[in-house]
C-alpha cells in the first residue's frame, strides 16, 4: 500500500525532464532490472537552482526522483548531498519495504549528478555519455548495490546470494 504522498508524486510528478546545458548529470540504475534515475542539476552561487529528472521504472521510483528534485531545489551543494533514502522515505510518508531501493537510487542519482558538476568545475570533463548509459549495478559510495527484488546488499556478481534473482 502507498501513501497519498507517494501516490501524488506518482501520479503527478514535480520537475520531470531535462535541463539543456545542465551543469550536473547523474545517472544509476539498471534497465535489465527496472529502474533507471537520471538527475541534471542547474547550479547557482552554490545552490541548486534547478533540479529535473528522467526515471523509467515503477510508481515508486518516480515518486522518489520527484520528491527528491523538490527537496534538493534551493539547497547547497553539500545540503543536497546529504539528501539521503530515510529523509526520501520520511518526506512520502513511507514507501513499502521492497521499494526502499528506491529511494537509494535516487539519492545516489543526484549525489552522482552533484559529483558531476565539481568535476566539471574542477577542470575536468565530467561524466562522459558512454558512463551514464552503462548498465549495471546501481552501487551506493561504498560500492555496494541492492537488490531490486529483496532489498539485500549484492556486491560483485549478477545474482542476488539471499533471494537468488538475476540482477544483472
Amino acid at each position: 500500500m502507498y501513501s497519498e504522498k507517494v501516490m501524488e508524486n506518482f501520479t503527478n510528478p514535480q520537475n520531470v525532464g531535462e535541463i539543456e546545458n545542465a551543469d550536473g548529470i547523474g545517472q544509476v540504475g539498471n534497465p535489465v532490472c527496472g529502474d533507471v534515475m537520471k538527475f541534471y542539476i542547474k547550479v547557482e552561487d552554490g545552490h541548486l537552482a534547478d533540479v529535473k529528472f528522467k526515471t523509467f521504472g515503477c510508481g515508486a521510483a518516480i515518486a522518489v526522483s520527484s520528491m527528491i528534485s523538490q527537496m534538493a531545489i534551493g539547497k547547497t551543494l553539500e545540503e543536497a548531498g546529504e539528501i539521503t533514502n530515510e529523509r526520501v522515505e520520511q518526506e512520502l510518508d513511507g514507501l513499502p519495504k521492497n521499494k526502499m531501493h528506491c529511494s537509494n537510487l535516487g539519492a545516489d542519482a543526484l549525489r552522482k549528478a552533484i559529483e558531476d558538476y565539481n568535476a566539471k568545475k574542477a577542470g575536468g570533463t565530467g561524466a562522459s555519455d558512454e558512463a551514464l548509459s552503462a548498465p549495471g549495478h546501481a552501487k551506493d559510495a561504498d560500492g555496494k548495490c541492492t537488490c531490486p527484488y529483496c532489498d539485500a546488499t549484492v556486491k560483485d556478481s549478477d545474482i542476488c546470494g539471499s533471494c537468488g534473482e538475476k540482477i544483472k
